[in-house]
């Protein structure tokens, strides 16, 4: 598989990665099965998805011990990524910034993954009540204690913004450029696929200018641009799709248009839509490292696969010319 460098401490990574959370968190729990999970993450590593990325919040803390287990002897083949700043109540998410308690956190997530340093630790979230330069010094002073290797966050939700009219990540470029001053930032994570490509407006180009590497984060759009889902089908209520904008009936038939268009290029390649879409972000630049997550090793290696497609400026135009998708806030 291709190899691509995260930022700018020049740590190599595949192309493709593996998103672990639908494993341990927010994606059908009845799915979620300790075993597979396992021969999931083993079918990707095999097939070149070195990153792995987790978060302690996802379980909680429960996808952190799955990929602890899993890679007890195969440390060596993994990248490891996973995220603080947010805790899990009882039914709600808040953020924690303190420096003290982001030192704690990563001491536990050494433990539950069962190595010495994290290849990648991401701020999931800023905490309000902390200026997220003292945040990031206690994350960079990880890296000195050499626990950390290098430093990414996650882009600002978008929803918000989306409904606000406020530009998509203008307050994630803010705290980029706060915490640059601080410590380099190796990587961004932020949601981009065909359904979704607002960070190449500003995010992605701010990423490349920089030479910090970006983590495309749900670039199957939550698994609709696999053309796997069908209208009304329903989702488990602890499913985030269950309440998420797109996912109503209405939405998924409205956007129907959208995998359809990724089936007819796919069919030219003899491949799936899920790899066209994977191989559109890898497209969007050099600097760009695609993470579908899965619960399942078929679709693992499947989309491992898409590190080798390489789209026609047919496609390209194609996909370019596919309607915007719809969401309840349209």
């Amino acid at each position: 598989m291709e190899r691509r460098t995260i930022g700018a401490a020049a740590l190599e990574v595949g192309a493709i990665g593996l998103g672990c959370m639908p494993m341990s968190w927010a994606y059908s729990s009845s799915q979620q099965r300790g075993e597979l999970s396992l021969r999931t993450v083993h079918a990707a590593l095999d097939a070149g998805c070195s990153l792995l990325d987790t978060a302690d919040m996802y379980g909680p803390f429960t996808n952190e011990l799955l990929i602890g287990r899993a890679l007890k002897d195969r440390r060596g083949d993994a990248f490891v990524s996973t995220k603080v700043g947010l805790l899990v109540g009882d039914q709600h998410v808040v953020a924690n910034g303190r420096p003290g308690y982001v030192k704690r956190a990563c001491d536990a997530s050494l433990r539950r993954l069962q190595t010495d340093v994290i290849d990648l630790y991401q701020l999931h979230r800023a905490d309000p009540e902390v200026p997220v330069e003292e945040t990031w010094g206690a994350m960079a002073e990880l890296v000195s204690a050499g626990k950390v290797r290098a430093l990414g966050m996650c882009a600002v939700g978008a929803r918000a913004s989306r409904r606000s009219g406020a530009h998509l990540h203008e307050g994630t470029i803010r705290q980029l450029e706060r915490v640059q001053q601080v410590f380099p930032v190796s990587a961004v994570q932020a949601e981009l696929s065909v359904w979704s490509p607002e960070a190449l407006e500003r995010l992605l180009p701010w990423c490349e200018a920089r030479g910090v590497g970006f983590l495309a984060a749900m670039p199957l759009g939550n698994g609709f641009l696999t053309g796997t889902l069908t209208p009304g089908q329903g989702f488990e209520p602890d499913d985030v799709r269950a309440r998420h904008p797109r996912f109503t009936a209405e939405m998924m038939a409205a956007n129907q248009p959208v995998v359809a268009g990724l089936r007819r290029i796919a069919q030219r390649h003899g491949a799936s839509p899920a790899q066209v879409a994977l191989a559109w972000v890898l497209g969007r630049g050099r600097n760009v490292v695609a993470v579908p997550g899965t619960k399942r090793d078929e679709w693992a290696v499947q989309n491992a696969g898409a590190a080798d497609l390489e789209l026609t400026g047919r496609d390209l135009v194609e996909v370019a010319g596919l309607p915007s998708a719809r969401g309840s806030w349209d």
